[in-house]
């Protein structure tokens, strides 16, 4: 994570575009921060795109009683009126230097052209905030705590991301707890398993994982557990369909292949493989074909095909267990 400095956006433009919420707000809070760095009794000021003219940019730009130094944040940039276009244009190229503009995009098409027109300008520094893909998750925990002198074991951030979902707000609320009751140690998976191993989510995969080890007196236990305090069925099958189909694409790699090659053809961290190793045993292709239906079939009746959900999952663990071959 690149700390931003002042120098790096009074007198320029600050472009912020893609949909995802968390990353898009924390660049423009950012920006705020180095002005205010800078100029402590700077202004702040927001504005729609949709009312943006070059009057109210010009009033909103211009020096006050109080401070000559403003951050002006200008939200929805693709509901910019297309006559307004032409003057934003002319200030991106030449911007107030005691001034920080951010221009936020929501993403899309609507208002690309405009996108194309300022990324050209040198003034502009474009900010992306994209949905991250599933192998950046853990980078993005390793970032969020490295910003507060944090360091975390890749097992432990691949747990964490387990236990508390995809969601980045929550994932840097989860990581910012662990910084400030662990300071200053590097964090394991028995530290984030402490505070986030009874995670309702996290209760899923347990489910899963015995399951497919073919405990069963653990795995309904583990099941009862969950929905005894909440946690959403549909859940238990996520967890359950996501367990197997590594499994299956585990048994599928071909023979010999190193760990690190042997991650990247599966699709999970180093630890993973390991439970991998242990839950393949006894199972083959056949009987992971009826557990797969199994899942699909408890899947269909919590979604409506029946009036038990917790009935139908129990059933599910037991066909599971079933389907691996007798050894």
């Amino acid at each position: 994570m690149v700390k931003v400095l002042p120098q790096d956006v009074l007198g320029k433009v600050t472009l912020v575009t893609g949909p995802e919420e968390f990353l898009g707000e924390r660049a423009v809070a950012d920006v705020r921060s180095a002005v205010r760095q800078h100029d402590p009794e700077s202004e702040i000021s927001e504005t729609s795109a949709a009312s943006l003219t070059m009057a109210t940019l010009g009033e909103m730009a211009a020096p006050s009683l109080f401070s000559t130094t403003r951050c002006v944040v200008v939200r929805r940039l693709e509901d910019l009126p297309e006559e307004s276009g032409a003057g934003l244009l002319d200030y991106a190229a030449a911007p107030a230097e005691d001034v920080a503009l951010v221009l936020a995009h929501s993403g899309g098409q609507k208002g690309s052209g405009l996108l194309a027109k300022l990324r050209k300008l040198p003034a502009v520094t474009e900010v992306k905030s994209a949905p991250l893909t599933a192998r950046e998750f853990p980078g993005f925990v390793v970032n969020q705590l490295r910003a507060r002198q944090v360091r975390i074991d890749p097992d432990a951030a691949d747990f964490l991301i387990q236990a508390v979902g995809q969601d980045l707000r929550s994932l840097s609320a989860a990581a910012g707890q662990l910084a400030d009751d662990f300071e200053g140690q590097p964090l394991t998976v028995e530290m984030v398993k402490k505070y986030f191993g009874g995670r309702a989510e996290a209760k899923s995969f347990a489910v899963a994982d015995h399951t497919i080890y073919g405990q069963t007196a653990k795995a309904l236990e583990e099941l009862r557990w969950a929905l005894d305090r909440g946690t959403a069925p549909v859940l238990v099958t996520s967890a359950m369909a996501g367990g197997l189909r590594s499994l299956a694409r585990f048994m599928a790699a071909p023979r010999g292949m190193r760990n690190n090659d042997l991650m990247r053809e599966v699709g999970v961290p180093a630890w993973k493989l390991d439970t991998l190793r242990r839950q393949s045993h006894g199972w083959d292709d056949a009987g992971l074909g009826r557990a797969i239906r199994s899942v699909a079939r408890a899947d269909a009746d919590i979604k409506g095909q029946a009036s038990d959900p917790a009935y139908a999952l129990e059933k599910m663990v037991l066909d599971i267990v079933r389907a691996k071959p007798a050894r």
